[in-house]
């Protein structure tokens, strides 16, 4: 059987840089909104050592609106393309639409990456195991527009890790490969500073339902709520790379990053550390 990505970590995670290709995301949204500019990005992240690529045509941040496949597929669709032809990296499509996950695996994409865990349509999980990728199923409250709305949990941990094996379930069923499967806890995904401080703790009861996990901390609010200098995203990178270090002691198998390179050595480090 042909290894996953997620069977690629070893001891260390695997570093997965983020290309947003949008107007509106919270960290750098318009940065690389251009073909040419999300490219030179893309490549740039190669180099500083990225081992998968997340391109994402769709903002998730608090408040976002939707977009429409067509122009998520617009986006996307043509940089992948672009940097298959000349890299073999994991390229991971970051939406919720199984349309556009079809068309970013045509074009060479290798990973799904589903921040609505197969629920935006009935047709998800089948398309899925359709497309033979992996998958990564992310917990969120709500939808972005309404998710940071007061969340409450009764048990957060509890709740998000039933809601996560349960998903799991629901792809098996359709079809989808149990080692194809990765789970993320949707840090900042309708989550409160305590609710993303105990899921940050729990990563290892996490890991330890034989499913790869995916962390994605990077340059999040929660970062502010406990350093108020850290009021711009850009201002983040020490609460960032601090997260993804816990990441990797907790037996994350991937984090999501936008400093690839700062994140790449500090990780080189920390095993290095614990030999």
């Amino acid at each position: 059987m042909e290894a996953g990505i997620g069977d690629m970590s070893g001891s260390c995670p695997l570093v997965m840089g983020i290309v947003n290709v949008t107007p509106d995301s919270f960290s750098d949204g318009g940065r690389y909104l251009g073909h040419d500019a999300a490219l030179a990005h893309a490549r740039r992240l190669i180099a500083e050592g990225a081992d998968i690529l997340d391109i994402g045509g769709e903002s998730t941040r608090p408040g976002a609106q939707p977009v429409d496949e067509a122009e998520e597929i617009a986006r996307t669709v043509p940089l992948i393309a672009a940097i298959r032809a000349e890299s073999a990296i994991p390229i991971s499509i970051d939406t919720m639409k199984p349309a556009v996950a079809r068309a970013a695996v045509a074009a060479g994409a290798t990973l799904w990456n589903d921040v609505a865990a197969l629920r935006f349509s009935p047709d998800a999980p089948a398309v899925a195991a359709e497309l033979g990728c992996e998958i990564v199923l992310m917990h969120m409250l709500g939808e972005p527009r309404t998710m940071q709305d007061a969340p409450r949990y009764d048990d957060v941990v509890a709740e998000v890790e039933a809601f996560l094996l349960a998903r799991a379930d629901v792809a098996q069923a359709a079809g989808v490969a149990r080692e194809k499967i990765w789970l993320d806890p949707g840090i900042g995904f309708g989550k409160t500073l305590d609710h993303n401080l105990a899921l940050l703790a729990a990563l290892p009861r996490l890991c330890g339902h034989g499913y790869s996990v995916l962390l994605g901390a990077s340059r999040k609010r929660f970062i502010a709520a406990l350093d108020p200098l850290a009021t711009d995203a850009d201002d983040r990178l020490g609460g960032s790379v601090a997260a993804a270090l816990h990441g990797a002691r907790s037996g994350v198998a991937a984090v999501r990053v936008h400093d690839v390179r700062e994140t790449v050595q500090a990780l080189a480090v920390e095993a290095a550390i614990r030999g």
